[in-house]
């Protein structure tokens, strides 16, 4: 038994590769991100790993994959599951034969996400078993558990770490590394995985049946347990009951609920022995809903009466204030609303120096104006609502059938969406074809940066390699549009500004739907790779201070003694160059 100091995706990953893991597939999405990262990097177990093209598709491979018998697991963050809501909902009628773990990393506060979705809520209303762990060394524990539950069951399990569990590190006792391997073999039964309404009937009446003895072996498991100690109970879940543990007096009872189902016996057990409960716990109510449920004399409190706030973060704080709000004593002196040291600038997120989307941005921003409708897409690039250039954005590929919707509600002004390669890959061909085929007038700009780098610059099948870093034929976008149906079809290098504004303004005087590719790998990804440009430099004697290159929004230039300046944040993209009136920004080379 080893003990290593590892980020709880690292600790997830290495109970995969203990439980005997042989098929991993996933979509990369923050908190999610560095379990397959991790996975496609080691070197102790040897089996299949690859990201997919989104979550879908990534499912659907993985449960492939169970179907033969061998143990897959694929990964997503909450609003990715989601675009596997369809099979999902099926895959716990047609169940598993190899152990299937479906990982959906959950992010309240929506550090890095659109929304606060609870994927318990997914679990439960598709009758599969659910994980949410606690912290680090459960979270592993309970990866190794899921898959021998997964099997015995025959059920797909939905583990559920979230932000704080999947980013932050801890010691972690570790087990061996599995040695053998299994190879999958499909076996035929339509009636198993052939989902017509006479097979699915009986498939739900069996799922329906399972119910009772699943939530029994979770608290056999040990993942859910209780101590009473006195008249006053905490129930509690997940990440919540470290905060829990941090406040919690020692007379008052605390129950921890971090598998689901639930067994309404067993929690009767615990809540008819207490005069009043506290249920504390992140997002939805999905215990607190159940403890209302078994409750009799009982007095319940928690999100439903304004105990515990329904959206952001717990921690020990605001754990606190449910316990005051509840009447219950708690542990610790904590204080309120710490406001920010007075002088210090706000830093909002921004793109890089020299990223090749902020240049694109400027040059679509001129071209259509302040009248031009930009529905975007989720990436870096959504950062484009700094500069103006971004008026809308919902979820992965909706830029373009938003887009499109407004085009034919009968706006007239010109709609530009953007979205970038990966996640046109993902789900923004289908808006394409929908909007040529049904033509539409807008403009759409595939921002290429050859890599999927929001989420950790993870390969996608644009890049030219796969997860483990074998060559893979990069596809085209260009021939995959025209094969959309659109004809205009336009590559452009958004370090070279004045052809970029030519070919924006031909898009605006053509009519229906126009493509344009703005291609420049991610500067971060390049630095890596060894590309460099020249350090670009203003020349204080051409100056005027006029501010142009000020505006253009790249961190690498300031002001200092009312003249420009490029600091050492400068990438060479030389952009600004193009765009200082006055010609004072120089490179000693040429581009």
């Amino acid at each position: 038994m080893a003990v290593r100091y590892m980020l709880g995706n690292e600790a997830i990953a290495h109970a995969c590769v203990e439980a005997g893991i042989d098929f991993a597939s996933g979509y990369p999405g923050t908190p999610s991100s560095e379990v397959v990262d991790t996975l496609r990097r080691q070197k102790v177990r040897d089996f299949y790993i690859e990201w997919s093209v989104n979550e879908k598709v990534a499912f659907e491979n993985a449960l492939g994959a169970a179907w033969t018998g061998v143990r897959s697991l694929v990964t997503m963050k909450h609003v990715g599951l989601n675009v596997a809501a369809d099979p999902l909902m099926t895959s716990a009628y047609t169940g598993v034969k190899g152990g299937f773990v479906i990982l959906s990393a959950d992010d309240p506060y929506a550090h890095s996400s659109q929304n606060e979705q609870d994927s318990r809520v997914y679990a439960h209303f598709a009758r599969i078993p659910c994980f949410d762990p606690a912290g680090v060394q459960e979270a592993h524990d309970m990866m190794a558990a899921a898959f021998s539950l997964s099997e015995e069951f025959s059920l797909p399990v939905l583990f559920r770490p979230t932000t704080r569990v999947c980013h932050s590190k801890s010691d972690v006792e570790l087990g061996e590394p599995a040695g053998d391997h299994r190879k999958g073999s499909f076996e035929k039964d339509p009636k198993q995985y052939v989902v017509i309404p006479a097979h699915t009937r009986i498939l739900h009446k069996k799922l329906n049946e399972k119910q009772a003895a699943l939530a029994k072996r979770l608290v056999e498991l040990g993942f859910n347990r209780y101590e009473i100690k006195g008249k006053t109970g905490i129930i509690t879940s997940g990440i919540a009951s470290e905060y829990v543990n941090e406040i919690v007096p020692g007379d008052v009872s605390v129950a921890k609920i971090c598998a689901y189902p639930i067994d309404e016996e067993w929690l009767v057990g615990f809540v008819s022995k207490h005069e009043t409960i506290l249920v504390v716990e992140e997002c939805a109510p999905v215990v607190e809903e159940v403890v209302r449920q078994v409750a009799c004399e009982t007095v319940i409190h928690g999100k439903k009466d304004g105990c515990v706030p329904y959206e952001g973060e717990l921690d020990p704080a605001s754990t606190a204030a449910a316990f005051e709000k509840a009447g219950i004593p708690y542990n610790g002196d904590f204080p309120g609303d710490i406001s920010p040291a007075e002088g210090l600038p706000p830093r909002p997120p921004i793109l890089c120096a020299g990223c090749g989307h902020r240049a694109t941005f400027y040059a679509m921003k001129r071209i259509f104006g302040n009248k031009g409708i930009y529905p975007s897409d989720i990436g870096c690039y959504t950062l484009g609502l700094q500069l103006g250039a971004v008026d809308t954005t919902i979820c992965m590929g909706a830029s373009i059938t938003i887009g499109s919707g407004i085009s034919n509600a009968g706006d007239e002004n010109p709609v530009v969406c953007t979205i970038g390669d990966s996640t046109f890959l993902h789900t923004g061909i289908q808006g394409l074809i929908n909007a040529a085929y049904n033509g539409a007038n807008m403009t759409v700009v595939i921002l290429d940066n050859r890599i999927t780098a929001m989420t950790g610059h993870q390969p996608n099948p644009n890049t030219g390699v796969t997860a483990m870093g074998d060559p893979s034929p990069a596809i085209s976008l260009e021939a995959l549009c025209r094969t959309c149906g659109v004809s205009f079809v336009e590559t452009i290098d958004p370090y070279d500004y004045v052809t970029m504004i030519e070919t924006f303004k031909r898009a605006k005087e053509t009519p229906g739907v126009k493509v344009i590719i703005s291609r420049q790998p991610c500067v971060i990804d390049a630095r890596r790779r060894g590309i460099k440009r020249k350090h670009y430099f203003v020349d204080a004697e051409t100056c005027t201070g006029c501010g142009v290159c000020v505006k253009y929004g790249c961190p690498a230039i300031e002001f200092i003694d009312e003249k420009a300046s490029i600091n050492s944040l400068c990438s060479g993209c030389g952009v600004c160059a193009d765009i200082c009136p006055q010609g004072a920004i120089r490179s000693e080379v040429k581009r």
